[in-house]
């Protein structure tokens, strides 16, 4: 050592400059042992840092083991001057000690601040939150008051000019320790000026660079820390000597050459709180770094830092070479003179701006407007890729984790899911093995609460074989594993013990449908029992037909999941079925006397109510028919009137609720249309009767209001309610005479209505029915289809036009020239009209 007392070297956390500033120091100092601020807890696994499989950004995760929700975190890049200081000591045999507040005190003094949970870790190395409640003084950054001495008006500028942009150091560039000690007389006046530790603890900052807040908002605990971090030196100066290095913030630094006696030290610490934790190391990311609140380290720029750090020589020129070959992989035309005139404009800026070297502001000015074309959409991309960097860390095998985080990390190896940082499209093809039990393991993390992965929609479609995930790992899932854990020590046995008490204590019936849904995609066959009896409990207590309804659908889709997925759902269809009969059997009564909003949220049920039939019924299997009864046959091929829909199934006993729905007076109207539609779409209700019920819904004796509400049930369904309007001049015809014949008097109570109907229709759709009206297409209401009417349509079919798209229907469909397309008609207009069909492909 140099002197006689230990090397007290004041960092910013996670600046490149101070790095390689702490590792000169340290080359020329040799000390006999470094300590660190941060979880003293941390000294049993510190020495994984140097195990081949530890990649940073990593972070220290401490999470209290009765809560493990509540958690703290101490994020360490590669460009940290503690994780430099770590590898520095374990490179050199030399003995590696964390000296700041334990953690199992800060996790609980946060409980007692009553802050959020989880959140980082108090004063962890970069981390801008703390483990408090809100702060009640104003901040304070001394780093301002050093920046407005030295003739700069932003701190981060000057810091960076100062420490982060300084290369000098070690052997040749003189003294390793003169920087330090500046910055430590510098905090020193700093804190004779602004006050003690305690209230610099106060006025929420660290001062050691990041502008944190700090814990001592709620209780001083900044003068705890420096208490603590006082005794733990005591120690090692008596364990090891005082050939020792201190690597903490800055702002401490003046604290730990203080003269308090041990006594004092230990009254600061008595009566604090105090909770059981666990450390371990887990992997972080440069998105959480360059956060400035949750998990984040307030750091802007993590990839610019660490290029700092990494480059040997020339940052610059290196910066805008990886720049350049960034664009061109994505297709931007940038060559090697863009490069050389970028370096150029970034000194030239520097220089004007009176800057040592171009910083991040100069560089990406320089690359806006040589590279990018003054455009910001491709240097969107540059900091998104390199300013800031996708780069998510490793850590070993044989670090300490929970049984559930072993058990995950294992099905991530087996199924190929690698965790990372950059968001990742997973398209899943449920017939594959692979691919199934992907499914289903990001599934059941979902239902754990650990939303490593979001579904989303696919491209390919809505079949049920496939899926599509958005997948992207956050460092607080794993907060969000180590809090799974109380369910078990498997992921399978944590998903299912978490569903059986989730079902036991929900309150709603709808919930516990959307349970089993969730079991059955995560495929928890040990929790489907409970869930099912659960269900049954509360669907044969639950008489309101709202809540069945919105119970249904959700249990629908878990039957018509089970096919593709090849799980047993035969007891969900029963279930489903009486639920759906419950729904016919009440749904009548249930839609009468409602008011407006209420009438409206039926409808949106009495929608999800049809599908959900629909699709009960293509997976159900028809009903048996006698083999002597041909007149009852389900086939159409055999049926003595396939024009008649089948009355006896599930899908009947609907559309019987629905007519029913349709004919009764005094329902709301919405509800009265919309039941109607349904028929209509459903082929159970001839055109003729469709216009005559809104002739009746539409009469001179129905409130505007009333009749209004029929029009937005009947064709206030988007585009297809629309195109119906479009296609069926009768229709049309009976809604503008309606609309004109509305007195004015009532016209504005309607007209809000109407707005919220055909406002939902595409612009398109919107501007042809404008031309009908305007054409008078719709005028005296006799304008039938296929019987004259608005120009542009005409009376019957156009056998040359109808021919020529035949040829590209037999392409299509891979048919030979000539070959029946079971297209009816169209068969014949072909057979009969060579030459036309011939001119038609070639016109084509």
């Amino acid at each position: 050592m140099s002197g006689p007392t230990p090397a007290l070297l004041g960092v910013r956390h996670h600046g490149p400059g101070s790095a390689r500033a702490v590792a000169a120091a340290l080359d020329q100092c040799a000390p006999s042992a470094v300590l660190i601020e941060g979880p003293p807890e941390a000294d049993a696994i510190v020495h994984l840092a140097a195990d081949p499989g530890m990649r940073p950004p990593v972070a220290l995760l401490a999470h209290a083991t009765d809560d493990p929700g509540r958690a703290a975190f101490w994020p360490f890049a590669d460009f940290s001057p503690e994780w430099v200081a770590i590898r520095w000591a374990l490179a050199h045999d030399v003995p590696v000690r964390f000296i700041d507040l334990p953690a199992a005190h800060a996790l609980a003094l946060n409980r007692a601040g009553g802050g959020p949970s989880p959140v980082p870790a108090d004063d962890a190395p970069g981390s801008s939150d703390r483990p408090s409640g809100p702060c009640r003084a104003p901040r304070l950054d001394p780093l301002a008051a050093l920046a407005a001495a030295a003739g700069y008006d932003d701190a981060e500028l000057w810091w960076e000019d100062a420490v982060e942009h300084r290369r000098a150091g070690g052997p040749s560039g003189g003294d390793a320790l003169a920087p330090f000690q500046a910055i430590a007389e510098a905090m020193g006046e700093l804190r004779a000026t602004f006050g003690d530790s305690d209230s610099a603890g106060d006025s929420g900052c660290d001062g050691d660079g990041d502008s944190d807040c700090d814990s001592g908002c709620e209780g001083g605990s900044d003068a705890a820390r420096e208490a603590h971090m006082r005794l733990k030196l005591r120690e090692a100066r008596r364990e090891f000597g005082d050939g020792i290095a201190v690597v903490c913030g800055a702002w401490h630094v003046p604290a730990l050459t203080e003269k308090r006696t041990v006594a004092a030290d230990r009254q600061a610490l008595k009566g604090l709180p105090k909770v059981k934790s666990q450390l371990s190391w887990v992997p972080w990311t440069n998105h959480r770094l360059s956060r400035h609140s949750g998990y984040g380290a307030g750091i802007t720029s993590p990839g610019w830092y660490g290029h700092l750090f990494h480059a040997p020589d020339r940052p610059v020129e290196r910066w805008m070479t990886t720049v350049a070959r960034l664009l061109r992989e994505e297709d931007h035309p940038v060559s090697s003179a863009h490069v050389i005139e970028a370096v150029r404009l970034a000194g030239t800026l520097a220089a004007m701006r009176g800057r040592p070297l171009a910083g991040l502001t100069e560089t990406t000015d320089a690359v806006r407007a040589v590279m990018c074309d003054g455009s910001d959409v491709p240097l969107a991309l540059v900091r998104d890729r390199l300013v800031v960097g996708d780069a998510l860390g490793e850590v070993p095998e044989s670090a300490p984790a929970t049984p559930l985080q072993r058990d995950l990390s294992r099905l991530q190896r087996t199924l190929r899911l690698k965790p990372e940082g950059q968001e990742r499209e997973w398209e899943l093809d449920l017939r594959k093995d692979t691919d199934a039990a992907r499914s289903r393991l990001l599934h059941r993390l979902r239902l754990l609460g650990v939303d490593w992965g979001e579904p989303v929609r696919s491209r390919g479609g809505l079949g049920t074989f496939r899926e599509t995930w958005r997948l992207r790992w956050e460092p607080e899932l794993s907060v969000r594993v180590a809090e799974a854990g109380v369910w078990g020590t498997t992921v399978v046995g944590a998903a299912t013990a978490k569903a059986e008490s989730e079902a036991v204590g929900s309150s709603a019936l709808a919930e516990v449908t959307t349970l089993a849904e969730r079991c059955l995609l995560a495929d928890l066959p040990d929790a489907l029992p409970v869930v099912m009896r659960v269900l049954a409990d509360r669907a044969a207590l639950d008489a309101d037909v709202a809540h069945l309804a919105q119970a249904l659908p959700a249990l629908v889709r878990s039957v018509r999941y089970g096919d593709v997925r090849r799980t047993d759902t035969a007891a969900l269809g029963d279930v489903a079925t009486g639920l759906a009969e419950r729904v016919f059997v009440g749904l009548p009564a249930a839609c009468a006397g409602l008011d407006t909003d209420a009438a409206e949220e039926m409808r949106g049920h009495l929608d999800a109510v049809h599908r959900s039939v629909a699709l009960l019924a293509e997976a159900a299997p028809p009903p048996a028919v006698p083999a002597d009864d041909p007149s009852k046959s389900n086939d159409p091929a055999t049926s003595n009137d396939p024009a008649e829909p089948d009355s006896s199934g599930l899908r009947g006993r609907w559309a019987g609720v629905l007519g029913v729905l349709a004919e009764r007076e005094g329902l709301p109207g919405v509800i009265r249309g919309r039941a109607a539609r349904l028929l209509l779409d459903d082929g159970r209700l001839a055109e003729d009767r469709a216009a005559r019920l809104m002739g009746l819904a539409l009469s001179v004796g129905t409130e505007p209001a009333e009749a209004a509400a029929w029009i937005e049930g009947f064709v206030g369904s988007g585009g297809s309610g629309g195109m119906l309007l479009i296609h069926d001049e009768r229709l049309l015809a009976l809604v503008d005479d309606w609309l004109v014949g509305v007195p004015a008097e009532a016209f504005t109570d309607v007209l809000p209505l109407l707005r919220r109907t055909f406002s939902a229709y595409d612009a398109s759709v919107r501007r042809t029915l404008g031309e009908l009206v305007r054409r008078g297409g719709a005028a005296d209401g006799t304008a039938a289809r296929g019987g004259g009417g608005a120009p542009g349509f005409g009376p019957d079919l156009d056998p040359e036009r109808a021919a020529a798209v035949l040829p590209t229907m037999r392409l299509l469909l891979g048919l030979e020239t000539g070959e029946d397309t079971g297209a009816g008609a169209g068969g014949d207009i072909d057979a009969r009209t060579p030459a036309m069909a011939r001119a038609g492909g070639a016109g084509q």
